[in-house]
């Protein structure tokens, strides 16, 4: 059965409430889960996917409602702040999300979650990883995303889609994907849910669901936005996103509460800023943020997507270990967050803009001894691909960021010329390296 036509709000309280249900119970549970990294396009697509996907199941779907999952613990959302910009729009708050914190401990996962009673939808990411990956990967049955084919996930998945395409969001892909089955289910103008919602009183329903339909509209667009800089990063943009875009505005418009307020450049705005203003994280929060990590060739790899210049993070090292001068203080910071998480090879990816108002990259790679001829292969591989040009200092002249105190370990910073090439890019590079 259907989820009736509700707010998202609505919806994620009961998919909370029917995920613990389902885990007591030992019921099937479909989930809909994106990346590790759970940035906002995974955060939005997979809210968005389970969301339309419960309003509308396909008659042989795996069961008929469908959960969106953060692919975080839930102490870990403090560290998305464009999330708190966004929630306000969509009528949601954090404790309305359903994380990994919401199953049981991964020490007993198999046995509480059996595999036999999932199935498992990914968006964003085309490959389950880490726990999860070693448990379920054989209970995955359906994907879109926007990242290279990792040729893990079954030729046919019907009834639900098998959907991997460059673009600039996923989330334009789950728009164009979804459409049908929203556009269908807003030719309904009467809504037992919309009436309860409002004490059952006569009501305009089609203002109700209207509105419903602007915030997760908001939700979606938000990613789009974000992720291809207004529509504006040229080397991103795909037809899909303009039409996504496009498709979004046009729900929002339509509700009588947008009338003459929407402002699409300020809404961008706002969530460029929040998603920037990392200044009250600490380093390591910082580097785990946007967080994404493989296991290839026996060897564990890790990469850091950041959203400010190297000499940013030298500075709040120092801050954090004000005993030690700048180079020290990061090459602490550095091998302590390698240190945690065993890392062979780490590489961290800041994106920033200039004093001129230009987008620029730094990409930093460290290497342990049993990384380093995979650093070596993907320097030879990458230089040209990327534009890497070696980086002759750091913050200072005395404490620059090229050479780490400890001689044991290998590492190169660059200047990325070829700003157009994210980690979507880069990631599959130093995999095959260490492969």
């Amino acid at each position: 059965m259907a989820f009736p036509r509700n707010s998202l709000r609505a919806f994620l309280a009961h998919a909370k409430s029917s995920l613990a249900f389902a885990i007591q119970e030992s019921r099937k549970v479909t989930l809909v889960i994106g990346n590790e990294s759970a940035d906002l396009d995974s955060l939005t697509a997979s809210l968005l996917y389970a969301y339309l996907r419960s309003l509308s199941p396909p008659k042989t779907g795996f069961t008929p409602l469908y959960i969106p999952i953060l692919n975080i613990p839930f102490s870990d959302i403090r560290l998305r702040t464009e999330y708190t910009a966004l929630f306000q729009h969509a009528n949601i708050s954090a404790s309305h999300l359903i994380t990994l914190s919401d199953l049981p401990p991964f020490s007993h996962l198999r046995e509480t979650l059996k595999p036999e009673n999932t199935r498992w939808i990914l968006v964003d990411h085309n490959k389950l990883q880490g726990v999860l990956g070693s448990i379920y990967s054989s209970c995955v049955h359906g994907v879109i995303d926007h990242h290279e084919e990792e040729h893990a996930v079954p030729g046919t998945t019907d009834p639900e889609p098998r959907i991997i395409q460059k673009c600039g969001s996923c989330t334009s892909l789950v728009v164009r994907f979804c459409r049908p089955d929203w556009d269908a289910i807003s030719t309904y103008s009467l809504s037992s849910g919309a009436a309860h919602a409002q004490g059952g009183s006569a009501i305009d329903d089609s203002a109700v669901t209207g509105a419903w339909d602007a915030q997760v509209a908001k939700l979606a667009l938000a990613s789009v936005l974000v992720d291809t800089v207004n529509l504006t990063a040229e080397h991103k943009v795909e037809a899909v996103d303009r039409e996504a875009v496009a498709y979004l505005e046009a729900r929002i418009m339509a509700s009588a509460r947008e009338t003459g307020t929407w402002d699409r450049a300020k809404f961008h705005g706002e969530l460029d800023a929040a998603k920037k203003d990392v200044g009250g994280l600490g380093l390591g929060d910082v580097l785990r943020k946007d967080y994404k990590a493989w296991t290839e060739g026996g060897m564990a790899l890790g990469i850091s997507s950041v959203v400010k210049p190297l000499e940013f993070l030298a500075k709040k090292a120092k801050a954090e270990f004000s005993e030690q001068n700048e180079r020290e203080a990061f090459d602490k910071a550095i091998e302590t967050f390698m240190g945690e998480r065993d890392l062979s090879v780490y590489a961290i990816m800041a994106a920033s803009t200039n004093s001129s108002g230009q987008f620029q990259r730094q990409l930093l790679l460290q290497a342990r001894p049993d990384g380093t001829s995979a650093a070596e292969r993907f320097i030879a591989k990458a230089t040209s691909e990327l534009g890497l040009e070696a980086s002759t200092s750091g913050s200072t002249d005395s404490d620059n960021l090229l050479k780490p105190t400890d001689t044991h370990l290998y590492r190169k910073v660059w200047q990325q010329k070829e700003v157009g090439k994210s980690r979507k890019q880069v990631a599959p590079l130093l995999r095959t390296a260490m492969s």
